[in-house]
């Protein structure tokens, strides 16, 4: 051995090199859990799920998160009150306001606005919910409406984060991580997290930030991919002008020889995330193209969902997002941006209400019919509520009580769960914290929500937090 060489093996040498390839080991065992195991049986590169096995017999593979963004109003559409229509034009009790939270009503005059829209009963359950959902009211039965939600944030950003990633700080990892980094991905060829956005024509647009569908502090390659209804369906990953596949595959693999060079001397799992998305991207430009035309689909499937190719409406983003259910996308995410009435409630639920309606039964009328319903569940709600307090004409910002409408994925169909006071205000009976919706969520996907951890700085992170419960009589 040279005296060259033996220089070379200082301390801070060798424990570089075998830090190297320890860490590569772990990354690798982190990148597919099964990779070490007896039984390992998963695809090499594909990402697997942290958790070995499940914690609970599994109700649903994937979840669709229907965001009706800007705080949809219980008051006209779930949740009807007798008692606050009789109460209307008259002052609200100062004892269930005083040092409440109030968002742009603090310091004003409280007056009561009774519902706005006629209520109808639904079905062979008898699901009461407004006139103004007629076409969900064809899937009465088919549902689960839940009536005691409270959140902790009065402001749309703030309570968009609450509700995605069940805290009240930015920077922590959403729901849609969560599940794709403890569950896995089905999908090969399309990412196991995608977010769609439409934009209504009924409220005033509240802005939605990429980062409520980021990773947080979980590796970067689980957090959601946004897909454009129009146009480029991602930015980026369409190959330029004169370059055909296989030139592109040549360039994909020689930049990930590289990667992987590189991680070989250095354990940054930032590195195996940056090769996995490399080979991903490629892979989505065969496989979205194809996703995105829906003008493939039967017209009477367009006719069922009222969607037209290509219109980046909710209607479109609602096939889409069959869609990608079918091709083993594991949790996505729809965000319509129609509903911060303010002003004009009546007028503008009118609006809102007809944009999702037909669309939102079309989806579970469609997914039942293909034998996915049960295996997916469907959320629909927003960040809150709206007050039973008038603003002028509209409604403000309430997150002490409000409504959400669940199906398939293991709810107990043709059911209601919960309730406020006699005015729309507190959630009153069997009340029900974001926390418990995510933990409730958790559990029809098979997971312990207190099982479901990742170590950062020092602490145990988990969807939950420090808090949830699952709500057993919700699931079916």
């Amino acid at each position: 051995m040279t005296t060259d060489h033996l220089h070379s093996l200082t301390r801070r040498s060798f424990l570089t090199r075998s830090g190297a390839g320890v860490g590569s080991a772990a990354l690798a065992s982190l990148m597919n859990p099964g990779l070490f195991a007896d039984n390992a049986k998963a695809a090499p590169g594909k990402w697997t799920g942290v958790l070995d096995k499940l914690h609970y017999p599994r109700r649903c593979k994937r979840v669709i998160h229907l965001c009706m963004a800007g705080g949809m109003t219980h008051l006209e559409t779930f949740d009807y009150k007798k008692v606050l229509g009789e109460m209307h034009g008259k002052p609200m009790p100062e004892s269930m306001t005083k040092g409440q939270p109030i968002a742009q009503l603090q310091g004003r005059k409280l007056t009561c606005m009774g519902p706005q829209h006629e209520f109808k009963s639904y079905g062979q359950s008898g699901q009461h919910m407004t006139s103004l959902f007629p076409n969900i009211g064809k899937v009465a039965d088919d549902i689960c409406i839940v009536r005691s939600l409270h959140t902790e944030q009065i402001n749309h950003d703030p309570a968009h984060t609450f509700m995605n990633t069940g805290a009240l700080v930015s920077g922590r990892p959403s729901m849609g991580s969560w599940l794709l980094y403890g569950l896995g991905a089905e999908a090969d060829d399309l990412p196991g997290f995608v977010v769609l956005t439409s934009l209504g024509k009924g409220g005033q647009a509240q802005p939605i930030a990429a980062r409520q569908w980021h990773s947080g502090f979980l590796p970067s390659n689980f957090q959601g991919v946004q897909f454009h209804s129009k146009g480029d369906p991602v930015h980026y990953v369409g190959s330029p002008k004169g370059v055909d596949r296989a030139g592109q595959k040549d360039v994909v693999d020689t930049v990930n020889s590289l990667n992987r060079v590189l991680q070989g001397s250095i354990a940054d799992p930032e590195i195996a995330t940056r090769i996995a998305q490399y080979e991903m991207a490629f892979k989505m430009q065969a496989s979205v193209p194809d996703l995105m035309d829906t003008s493939k689909e039967p017209q009477n499937i367009l006719d069922l969902y009222g969607a037209k190719p290509g219109d980046g409406s909710y209607a479109s983003n609602c096939l889409l997002a069959r869609r990608l259910a079918e091709r083993g996308t594991r949790f996505i995410q729809l965000y319509h941006r129609s509903w911060d009435h303010h002003g004009n409630v009546k007028g503008k639920m009118k609006v809102s209400a007809k944009e999702v309606d037909q669309a939102t039964m079309a989806l579970i009328t469609d997914l039942k019919q293909r034998g996915m319903l049960d295996e997916t569940l469907i959320i629909f709600g927003s960040e809150f509520g709206r007050t039973p307090m008038a603003q002028g004409s509209g409604r403000d910002h309430h997150i002490k009580g409000f409504s959400m409408m669940l199906a398939g994925g293991g709810i107990k169909p043709g059911s209601s769960y919960g309730a406020t006071d006699d005015i729309g205000y507190n959630a009153v009976q069997d009340k029900v914290h974001v926390s418990d919706l995510h933990a409730t969520m958790l559990y029809l996907m098979g997971v312990e929500h207190t099982k479901l951890n990742y170590r950062f700085q020092g602490l145990d992170f988990r969807l939950t937090g420090v808090a949830g419960n699952v709500l057993k009589p919700l699931v079916g």
